[in-house]
């Protein structure tokens, strides 16, 4: 999952990105309402969590511009104003969500689940293969009954290969959606990331390297 944090308060923006991070989400964090914008028009977002009133570009433009761009981006509004008209009002502009200020932090991690699950095609609450299985709402995973210490990015690769459903996925388009807007695209981050999920993973092997073309999760569902 991948999360576009657009707030101009640093200390707030900061806070909510690192609890997104470990909750095992890829995020992004931009404090200008013209710099969220551009990361909004340019990268690939899940969720954009979008502060309505920002300096340069006001979060009502942003949504009608994420709007217009028929992208399957879902963007949950947040704003300090907890008036039913300004939730309306949010909503009327093509929010998909609206969450007042202050709010608490699992509320705002679960809100963004149930934006996640409307913005891509139904994926079940548990992905199985193999002997493998992963539960995207508690956030853990285990194989033949072993439960799995992965790592946030572990995660994030094992849930898209999972996900696929035995398709091949590409280096790039794990880079993209596992990583964030700051990876390096020459990195050796993926195959180091591999490397250690196989190893967590054991025997037999599940995850395949199809030359050229990327990595296949093996095993049936």
């Amino acid at each position: 999952m991948r999360v576009l944090v657009i707030e101009d308060d640093d200390e707030m923006a900061d806070a909510i990105g690192v609890g997104l991070r470990r909750s095992a989400m890829t995020v992004d964090v931009a404090y200008h309402g013209a710099d969220g914008l551009l990361l909004a028009v340019t990268n690939d977002y899940d969720v954009v969590v979008l502060d309505r009133d920002l300096p340069g570009v006001h979060g009502d433009d942003i949504c009608a511009a994420l709007v217009q761009s028929s992208r399957r981006t879902r963007v949950l509004m947040l704003t300090a104003a907890a008036t039913m008209d300004a939730q309306v009002d949010g909503l009327d502009r093509g929010a998909d969500d609206y969450l007042a200020k202050p709010f608490d932090f699992p509320v705002l991690v679960a809100r963004i689940g149930a934006l996640l699950r409307r913005a891509q095609p139904a994926i079940p609450p548990v992905l199985r293969r193999g002997g493998v299985e992963l539960d995207t709402t508690q956030r853990c995973a285990s194989r033949d009954g072993r439960a799995l210490d992965l790592a946030p990015k572990e995660f994030g690769v094992l849930e898209m290969l999972l996900a696929a459903q035995g398709r091949v996925v590409s280096a790039e388009e794990l880079l993209a959606r596992v990583w964030d807007d700051a990876a390096d695209p020459f990195t050796q981050a993926v195959k180091v990331t591999m490397s250690r999920l196989r190893a967590k993973l054991g025997a037999p092997a599940l995850i395949e390297t199809i030359p050229k073309a990327g990595y296949r999760m093996g095993g049936t569902s």
